[in-house]
C-alpha cells in the first residue's frame, strides 16, 4: 500500500475529501516525528508503540571486498505491536 492508497482509504472511512486526508496523515505523520524528537517514546494504546533506541557502534564487513569496517552509532525508530493489533492480524 502507498501512502496515495492509505489517503484514498481515510477519505472513504472517515467521510473526508483527499485534500483533507492528505493534510490529517500528514498532521499525524508530523506530530509522531515531534514525539519521538521531544520524548523519544509514542504509545498508542491497542496499536503498539514506537520508540527511539540507541544503536551502538559496531563491526561490519563490506560485502564486497570482506574488509572490516566500523558502522557507527546510531538512533533508530522501533515498533512494538499492541494487543488489539497483534490479535487482530492473526
Amino acid at each position: 500500500m502507498t501512502k496515495a492508497d492509505l489517503v484514498d482509504k481515510i477519505a472513504a472511512k472517515a467521510g473526508l475529501t483527499k485534500v483533507s486526508a492528505e493534510k490529517a496523515l500528514g498532521a499525524f505523520l508530523t506530530s509522531v516525528q515531534d514525539q519521538l524528537v521531544k520524548d523519544g517514546k509514542l504509545t498508542l494504546t491497542g496499536f503498539g508503540t514506537f520508540a527511539v533506541e540507541n544503536r551502538t557502534e559496531r563491526k561490519g564487513r563490506n560485502p564486497r571486498t570482506g574488509a572490516v569496517i566500523n558502522i557507527p552509532a546510531t538512533k533508530v525508530v522501533k515498533f512494538r505491536v499492541g494487543k488489539t493489533l497483534k490479535d487482530t492480524v492473526k
